[in-house]
């Protein structure tokens, strides 16, 4: 399978007006891409589109909300209307509630999955017959929280975990239909955007995410080179990686390092009450930002890296195989 250099790609990015997703934007429009980009905030759309045409780039905005499936629809139309095509989908709108499961209403976790889950799926149904017609990227930004325990996020991380389950199945029905699209899931581990600002929470003080965090830049590089490159899955983060690959091998103890900092870590000294402005429902202003509060927690990933450079990556593993063999035959001669 082979998918068009970013230059030469249409590109829709769904959850585009704060975080991940307008960082995404701009440097898909930095190499290149016509972007379309869409959210449920205007005035975060409006200052995205203004910043691209700034650097040079060409995009176009839609405002929806994807729990609705006809304002989901109208991403893709517009994007056929204007450009004639589609190369890649990139959905990462998403949304949460901090707080134990037997304080979440029925109401609550419905919306999460809504947002989080229905919403992905919604996505995909609209991308894909454009998809189809000449090949492209399907890429779904879900979460590491689609692998890995996290207390207090339960409706999160079940949608997180539906998306994981909804696109390996998809993925094997493509494959079976000989459609040349690649199904992507992108997990970042916590990441320094501004969700923990603008979700909900019980928990009586703002939330946080267990340090350490990604850049935002982080995972939009991991986008952007599974747009250009097929890729099944990608965990972006060091410490993602490590707690996956924990999770398949001993969950148990992962389950015992959430129980020792996974209800604290969530936990800032700020106060912050329960009926504080949220974005469950509908959009909050004063968040249409890249980076969240926490750029001090955040850190670079070298394995990511590894992983979008694999002439290095493969170069790493035999010189570390070389040493380890001449250790050993060392080792045998002494």
């Amino acid at each position: 399978m082979k998918l068009k250099p970013i230059s030469q790609q249409v590109v829709a990015i769904v959850g585009a007006s704060s975080g991940i997703g307008r960082e995404t934007a701009l440097r898909f429009a930095k190499k290149g891409a016509k972007v379309v980009v869409a959210a449920r905030s205007q005035p975060g759309l409006a200052t995205l589109v203004e910043e691209i045409k700034q650097l040079g780039g060409e995009a176009i905005a839609v405002v929806a909300d994807v729990s609705e499936f006809e304002q989901v629809k109208a991403i893709a139309d517009q994007t056929i209307a204007t450009y004639g095509r589609l190369d890649t989908w990139v959905h990462l709108s998403g949304t949460s509630i901090v707080a134990p499961f037997d304080q979440i209403t029925p109401e609550e976790f419905r919306r999460v999955i809504d947002v989080n889950l229905n919403g992905q799926a919604y996505g995909a149904m609209v991308a894909l017959p454009h998809l189809k017609q000449g090949g492209g990227a399907l890429i779904h930004v879900s979460s590491l929280a689609a692998r890995v325990p996290f207390p207090l996020q339960s409706a999160y991380a079940a949608s997180k975990h539906g998306i994981a389950g909804f696109l390996d199945s998809l993925r094997i029905e493509l494959q079976y239909q000989k459609q040349p699209i690649s199904v992507t899931n992108v997990m970042p581990a916590i990441t320094n955007t501004p969700i923990f600002n603008k979700i909900r929470t019980k928990l009586g003080v703002a939330p946080a995410g267990l340090p350490p965090y990604n850049k935002p830049s982080t995972v939009a590089d991991a986008i952007l080179y599974v747009a250009q490159h097929p890729t099944r899955d990608f965990v972006v983060g060091d410490m993602g990686r490590i707690l996956e690959m924990l999770q398949r091998i001993a969950p148990s103890i992962v389950d015992r390092l959430f129980l020792q900092v996974g209800f604290t870590a969530q936990l800032t000294g700020e106060p912050k009450s329960a009926d504080a402005p949220d974005n469950l429902y509908a959009p909050i202003s004063g968040y249409d930002t890249v980076e969240g509060d926490f750029g001090n927690l955040s850190v670079p990933s070298f394995m990511d890296w590894l992983d979008r450079n694999p002439p290095f990556k493969w170069g790493t593993v035999a010189i570390a195989a070389a040493f380890g063999f001449a250790a050993a035959l060392s080792g045998f001669s002494g």
